[in-house]
């Protein structure tokens, strides 16, 4: 049988585009449908957007250590439209490069949202005038990504999310950050940088659950140091919006928070509603996520899915990653031979997070007899300026084979260095290898290469 496209792909996020590039370079037909913004979450509404607010956030800080410089006293003002518009601006440039990317490969680009009728056609409802074609792929493949969660409470509508927080009309004074994991310490930094009156609910004890302990401790430390309040084992229980637009927060504690906005932060849900997969024998985890073999292959054999919308490793280099690898495996006959071990990250709160390989505790559930090594302390940049921030740094190796098995920085920069450090464990590298290795002086980074006393022996778990 004939079709009009060989591959079919379903969301133009990081894992649809690369692999609809790499497809069509390798000679197959392609196109990929979306109905809401080329780059996808990340480029959009995530990573990207996130981090130039990061940036901006950070001012304030370096602006109040800039008199330990010299530097004298001019008290600036920050204005919420010209960042928001900047980064709208850079936003749309980028759309414009993934549009020119595919465009370049030779990937036809529809504007529309796809559902599925069957294994090999999809039906395209243009988003610019409405009206449906018809299309028909030997192959289709769904990289839809996720969408974030919004609360039952009372009065949830009231809350905005990651959807919304980079299109806001106006700028809140005072802001609540429901949630414990990465978005919602990230976003709390950012509020707090751009001087808003910012607290923290997490209804868990301690936030960013399955980062290592010491990290969580150390970046629970710091934050409040910054200015932001934490309040854990606490949560929301409705929100009533006043006459004059402020919201009146009922916490489960009985407490009453009155504020200019909450930002909600309680997770992402795979992006799979109205995809038509009822139409198909894809089988769906209890999580939401799509089913998957090695090979990215659902249960309907012509039907391909991976990035956030299959719940492995959701970040977006891994979302790439996947999209290479199918788009070989499928053209070019390479087996898929994925590693998710030793796979670095980056929180960018503030201060950042960078990570690497096992936890201390992760380590222990593993079977591994383990050396800690660590080291907190407070950077060169802050003894001149003030500022009280502190930085962590940690080893964990394995005591048997003296290999590091995992690397965690909690400081300005972390992103950045712990990359370095995850090519060495990536590697296999071992203690002697970092101790054996010069640091660059000064910085913070050499710490990781100078760090010889065993703080604690952690043995593994036997449970």
């Amino acid at each position: 049988m004939k079709y009009d496209y060989d591959l079919f792909v379903i969301g133009a996020g990081s894992g649809g585009v690369r692999a609809s590039r790499i497809a069509s370079q390798l000679g197959a037909k392609v196109a990929v449908a979306e109905d809401l913004y080329l780059g996808g979450t990340c480029v959009n509404v995530g990573c990207v957007p996130k981090k130039l607010f990061v940036y901006a956030s950070e001012f304030s800080q370096a602006y109040r250590a800039a008199q330990g410089f010299g530097w004298s006293e001019v008290k600036p003002t920050f204005d919420w439209a010209t960042l928001r518009d900047n980064k709208t601006h850079e936003i749309e440039r980028l759309n414009g490069v993934y549009d020119n990317i595919l465009t370049k490969a030779g990937v036809e680009v529809l504007h529309g949202r796809a559902t599925i009728v069957d294994a090999h056609t999809i039906n395209l409802t243009d988003t610019r005038d409405n009206s449906v074609k018809q299309f028909s792929a030997e192959r289709i493949l769904l990289a839809t990504g996720g969408w974030p969660r919004k609360p039952g409470f009372p009065g949830a509508e009231h809350v905005m999310t990651s959807n919304d927080v980079f299109f806001l009309d106006n700028f809140p004074k005072r802001v609540l950050v429901q949630g414990g994991g990465y978005i919602a310490v990230e976003f709390a930094g950012i509020f707090n940088g751009l001087e808003c009156d910012t607290e923290l609910l997490y209804r868990g004890p301690l936030f960013l659950r399955g980062f290592d302990q010491q990290v969580r401790d150390f970046v629970a430390q710091e934050l409040t140091s910054s200015g932001v309040t934490l309040s854990f084992n606490t949560d929301i229980e409705k929100i009533d919006k006043q006459e004059d637009g402020s919201l009146k927060v009922t916490l489960n504690t009985g407490e009453i928070r009155e504020v200019d906005a909450v930002f909600s932060a309680i997770g992402r849900s795979p992006k799979v509603q109205g995809l038509g997969l009822e139409n198909t024998q894809v089988a769906m985890k209890k999580s939401g996520h799509i089913e998957v073999n090695d090979n990215f292959q659902t249960a309907e054999p012509s039907i391909y899915a991976l990035g956030d919308v299959v719940g492995r490793k959701e970040l977006t280099p891994v979302a790439l990653a996947e999209g290479m690898a199918l788009a070989n495996h499928l053209y070019s006959g390479k087996d898929i031979a994925l590693d998710y071990n030793n796979i670095a990250t980056a929180v960018f709160c503030q201060p950042n997070i960078g990570t690497v390989g096992y936890s201390e505790e992760e380590a222990a559930q593993a079977g591994l007899n383990c050396e800690i090594y660590s080291s907190e302390f407070k950077a060169m940049k802050n003894t001149l300026s003030g500022d009280p921030g502190r930085t962590l740094m940690k080893l964990v190796v394995d005591a048997d084979s003296k290999k590091v098995v995992g690397a965690h920085m909690v400081g300005p920069d972390a992103g950045e260095i712990i990359q370095g450090f995850a090519v060495a464990i990536k590697a296999g590298a071992t203690k002697e290898d970092f101790d054996n290795t010069v640091g660059v002086h000064p910085t913070a980074a050499e710490e990781f290469v100078t760090m010889r006393q065993v703080a604690r022996v952690n043995p593994a778990d036997d449970a």
